[in-house]
Order: structure tokens, then C-alpha cells, then sequence
């Protein structure tokens, strides 16, 4: 009996202990249940967005945070008496801006929605807060305010470099007009104008926008323009004319397909200081186009029409009224152009300095066509040309009753190109025609004309020559028996005191005559102002190699591919002055293993 009484305390005291661990252990999970949705509503649910759908998924680990840049530059500013070298000193902007990411990072709250980086910006700019009656909280209106704005203190804010802010405007027009001389001004000058208010204002220098090309970026190549897309065009080029064109000197359009007579009429009219347009490969070049130029460009001086479809009949009324003006013009030769090329050898452009008329080049030779040129004509027209192209042309001279040397002929001509890469007519008679008063030529590019002769070049006027190209490229020199093979030493002696750049590729001189005339352009003695030298495909041999090395110190370029008389490892070309002395330093090695076998 004892052993049961005493034995319903423990029992009674076990079931209490039971109890009171089932009512804690219901208690705790209880409260853990509490805490988990205490927890689940506190916390943000993360979704995953899937081509425009949302997709719970669980919670991820925090990212461990950036820590901020450490950048320390330690900047001065130097004068010189030529010029100033302008360096910034940003000492202890580091210093800020990790004390602003630290404050920053303890204020910002956990589970705060960030918003992304390309939206802070604006959103610390529209920063100030309005009353009702329009004005901020220090009593400045809105546009007080937007006037007041700081960019520098925004850029410390963020927690970016603000070493841009702190330019002077006139540093930033000289950095962006190196930028803009090599790459152009559009769309270089367009998009650093969103960068902030200083390099906008940098941007939008007149200075800037002197050149301009406007290249087809709107659409894609071949696709059809919508009603809005030719909206934002003429919106475009109408802005920028009327913003940016103030001081426009050369303007230029390339590959467009529409809209060209609107371009070029807006450009006129808003820009009375252009000297220069160019319409490159773009069709629809019309009256419209012509007439514009005419009334708004008083001081065109340059036209460039190269590879564009243009209206002849309203080309020829422009050359004979306003032609006077013109002194640069450059065309691409059709049949309908004939008309063109007469007109200007009539003399409707008596102050032309540049004619460049080019072709095409065809895949089908059958697709060249000839026309004639009036050479004592065109000299009568085009009394101060200086430069004279015709390029890749299939031409021949017309008959003319007076002798050709009794016309006036090109007395300013300074650079002549007849190059073609088909077949050529051009003789030594008809190169007299053009040159018999050209005393001041400095470039003569005979490339492709295989008729011409060393003892016809050697006859010629020109004391001076600089360049002479006689390359041989073309399909139409391929036979031998019209080429010459002596006489190269005739046009070396002529002009080695002069002579910069000489092409001889693709001729069949012997080994021996280029050796001589090697000799006769290194007959200076290390003042030779030789400098390229194109002997691609001809018989030079190793020694006139190494003397014409020797006596060019100036020499920075060498062409001696498929040379069949120089050895394996050394025909290929050489660019640069360094290169070129390694290859001297091999010869003379070279030589020298030779002189001891």
C-alpha cells in the first residue's frame, strides 16, 4: 500500500512534468510559428519575371556588398611658354566619397526597394521639394532651383568621380576637337552632350560643328522609310541646323536614299558660311538640290557628287550660271555626264583648281565605255587647274585642228593621275599634249598606262617631280611586248635630286638597267630624298638592294615582293625605318659570309 500511495505522486508529478514539457514545447512552437510569420511578412518576396511573367521563387543570400574605389590621383598644373599643360588635382575626393557610401549604406533600410542605376541620377536631380504654391521649402521657385542645380555635388552624392565637372569649358572644346578631327563630329558630339550641363555646353561650341557628315543610320540598309521615321529626319536635320550649324563649313550626306533635296535646301538657308558639300552614293540629287546651293551658298567653292544619281540637265543649268564660284568639283563619269564634261571644257567654271572625274570599277570589261576628251579645250576652259583625275577612264583625245602647243596649256598643274586598272590609249603624245607647260608638276600617277616610255617621261617639261607612279596593275599590260626594257635609268637621272616616291611594280627592265638606275637615284651620297619605293615583281638584285639602303637614309618604305632574282625569306615589303635596317644589317651579313667562302 505504500508503495501505491507512494507511487501516485510520482505518477502525478511525472504527468505534470509531461504536461508542463507538452505546453512548453506547444508554447515554443508557437512562438516559432509566430516569429516565421512575423519573418514571412517582414521580408520582401523575391520574383523572377520570365518574357513578361512572374515566378515566386526562394529567398536568395544577400550579395555581400561593394566596398568603394580607393582612387588617390595626386594632380598639378604646369605652364610653358609654347603652351599649357593642364592637369587636375583631385586630392581627397576618395576621403568623401567613401564617407558618403558608409552613411549612405548604415541610413538605407533592409528590404528598401533600390532603384536601378541608370534611374538615381535623375532621381537625386529632382531632389527639391515643392509646396503647393510651386516654390521649395528655402523659399526658391522651380526654376531657381532647377538653375541652382549642382552637378559636382550630385556626382559626390552618388558616390562617382567628379573629376569631368571641374573642366574648363575651354579644355573640354580642345579635347573634344581632337576627337572630332580624327572620328567626326556626329554622333561623337551628340552623345557627349548627355554626359551633363558642362559637356553639353562644351559640345554645342560652334567650333565643333565646322564638318559634318550625316551618314544613313536611321533604318536598316534597304528597308523602306515609315511617314514617322522621315518626320524625325527632317526634325533632326532642322534641329541641328538651326543649333548647331551656325558656324557649318563643310557639310557632307552619304548613302541616302530620300529627303535630300530637304536636307540640302534646310543646310542652305540656316548655314550661309558653307564652303563645301558633299553628296555621296545617294540618289534623288534634283533641281531642288541645285537650286538651293544656288540661292543660299554664296561662298560654295566645292562640290562632290561622286557616285550619286544626278539630274544632268539641271547640273549643266548650275554649272553655267554659278559655276564661276566653283574651284573643287569631283563627279563619277555616266553617259548622261557627257554633256557634264563639255560644258567645263566650254569654260562655264573658269576658276576650277580640282576636276576629278572617275568610274566605277566593272567585274565585265565590256561594260567600260570610251568617250573623247578635248585636251586643248579643257585647258582653255579650266585655265588654273592645279589638279587633274581621270580615274580608271577609258578615253581618247580629240583631234584638234591647232597645234597642241599653241594653247596655253596647264601652266598651274601640279598633280596629274591617269591611272585605270583596265586598258589605257594614253601615249607619249598625248602626255605632251596635257604637260608641254606644266613647269611646277610635283605628282604624276601614270599607273596602268603601259604605253608611256622612259625616253617620253624623260622629254617632259617638269623639273620638279615628286612622285612618279608607274605601276603596272591591270589586266589590259599583261603582254610583254609592248613594255619596255631599258631606258628606267633616263627618268632616275632626270629627277633624283626631287624624286620622294617611286613605283616601278609589274615592269620587265633587265637586271642591269635597274642596277644602273639604282645608281643614278643614289648618286646624292646619303642625301637622296627617296623615301617609298615600289620594285614589286621587277629583276633588282641584292646589290642594288643594299646600295640604294645604303644611300636613302630617309628610306621608311620597300616593296620587294616577287622579286625572282632575290633569294627565298627576302621578298615580301618592308615598312618602317627599323625594319628596313634589319634587312640592311642581313645584307651585310649576308655579304660578308659570301666575301669569306
Amino acid at each position: 500500500m505504500e508503495d501505491l500511495t507512494d507511487s501516485k505522486p510520482n505518477a502525478d508529478l511525472g504527468s505534470s512534468v509531461l504536461q508542463e514539457d507538452e505546453e512548453a514545447s506547444g508554447s515554443s512552437a508557437h512562438m516559432e510559428m509566430s516569429c516565421k510569420r512575423k519573418s514571412s511578412s517582414k521580408e520582401p518576396k523575391e520574383t523572377i519575371r520570365v518574357k513578361g511573367k512572374s515566378k515566386k521563387s526562394l529567398p536568395k543570400k544577400k550579395p555581400l556588398r561593394k566596398r568603394a574605389r580607393m582612387i588617390t590621383p595626386s594632380y598639378t598644373i604646369q605652364e610653358t611658354d609654347s603652351d599649357m599643360l593642364l592637369i587636375i588635382s583631385n586630392l581627397g575626393d576618395h576621403e568623401v566619397r567613401r564617407k558618403t557610401w558608409e552613411k549612405k549604406k548604415k541610413s538605407t533600410k533592409r528590404g528598401a526597394k533600390q532603384l536601378p542605376p541608370n534611374k538615381r541620377r535623375s532621381k537625386l536631380k529632382c531632389k527639391v521639394e515643392k509646396n503647393p504654391a510651386g516654390q521649395t521649402r528655402s523659399g526658391q521657385t522651380e526654376n531657381d532651383a532647377h538653375d541652382n542645380f549642382n552637378p559636382a555635388a550630385v556626382a559626390v552624392e552618388i558616390g562617382e568621380s567628379n573629376w569631368g565637372l571641374h573642366l574648363p569649358v575651354e579644355i573640354l572644346v580642345r579635347i573634344f576637337q581632337d576627337v572630332v578631327n580624327q572620328d567626326g563630329a556626329v554622333p561623337f558630339l551628340c552623345r557627349v552632350s548627355r554626359v551633363c550641363r558642362l559637356w553639353c555646353c562644351a559640345a554645342s561650341s560652334p567650333v565643333l560643328w565646322r564638318s559634318v557628315t550625316l551618314s544613313f543610320c536611321w533604318v536598316a540598309p534597304g528597308a523602306a522609310q515609315t511617314p514617322k521615321t522621315e518626320q524625325k529626319i527632317k526634325d533632326t536635320v532642322t534641329w541641328l541646323s538651326q543649333n548647331r550649324f551656325s558656324q557649318l563649313r563643310e557639310f557632307a550626306i552619304c548613302h541616302w536614299k530620300n529627303l535630300v533635296d530637304y536636307s540640302v535646301k534646310t543646310v542652305a538657308q540656316l548655314c550661309p558660311h558653307l564652303k563645301s558639300i558633299k553628296l555621296l552614293h545617294c540618289s534623288g540629287v534634283g533641281s531642288e538640290t541645285f537650286e538651293s546651293l544656288a540661292s543660299g551658298c554664296q561662298q560654295l567653292e566645292s562640290l562632290n557628287l561622286q557616285h550619286s544619281q544626278v539630274e544632268t540637265a539641271s547640273l549643266i543649268n548650275f554649272l553655267e550660271k554659278y559655276g564661276g564660284r566653283l574651284k573643287h568639283l569631283w563627279i563619277t563619269y555616266t553617259c548622261r555626264l557627257v554633256g557634264v564634261i563639255n560644258a567645263i571644257s566650254k569654260g562655264c567654271c573658269p576658276e576650277l583648281q580640282l576636276l576629278e572625274i572617275n568610274n566605277t570599277l566593272q567585274r565585265d570589261y565590256s561594260d567600260y565605255r570610251q568617250f573623247q576628251l578635248g585636251i586643248e579645250a579643257l585647258q582653255l576652259g579650266c585655265p588654273k587647274l592645279q589638279v587633274l583625275r581621270l580615274l580608271n577612264l577609258l578615253w581618247l583625245p580629240k583631234s584638234s585642228r591647232a597645234s597642241a602647243f599653241c594653247t596655253a596649256g596647264f601652266p598651274h598643274l601640279e598633280e596629274l593621275c591617269l591611272a585605270t586598272s583596265f586598258f589605257s590609249f594614253v601615249e607619249d603624245q598625248i602626255l605632251h599634249r596635257i604637260l608641254h607647260e606644266s613647269h611646277s608638276l610635283r605628282v604624276l600617277d601614270l599607273r596602268g598606262c603601259y604605253r608611256i616610255t622612259p625616253t617620253g617621261l624623260a622629254k617632259l617639261p617638269c623639273k620638279n617631280v615628286e612622285c612618279l607612279y608607274l605601276g603596272l596593275y591591270c589586266s589590259g599590260s599583261s603582254s610583254n611586248q609592248l613594255l619596255p626594257k631599258e631606258g628606267s635609268y633616263l627618268f632616275t637621272e632626270k629627277w633624283h635630286h626631287c624624286l620622294a616616291e617611286l613605283d616601278l611594280s609589274g615592269h620587265v627592265f633587265s637586271e642591269n638597267d635597274l642596277e644602273t638606275a639604282i645608281a643614278k637615284l643614289a648618286i646624292n651620297e646619303g642625301r637622296s630624298p627617296l623615301r617609298s619605293l615600289n620594285l614589286g615583281g621587277t629583276k633588282i638584285s641584292l646589290n642594288s638592294v643594299r646600295q640604294v639602303i645604303t644611300q636613302c637614309p630617309q628610306l621608311s618604305f620597300l616593296n620587294l615582293a616577287s622579286c625572282r632574282h632575290l633569294p627565298r625569306g627576302w621578298k615580301r615589303a618592308y615598312k618602317g625605318q627599323e625594319d628596313i635596317r634589319q634587312l640592311l644589317l642581313r645584307l651585310l651579313e649576308s655579304k660578308s659570309d659570301d666575301s669569306v667562302c
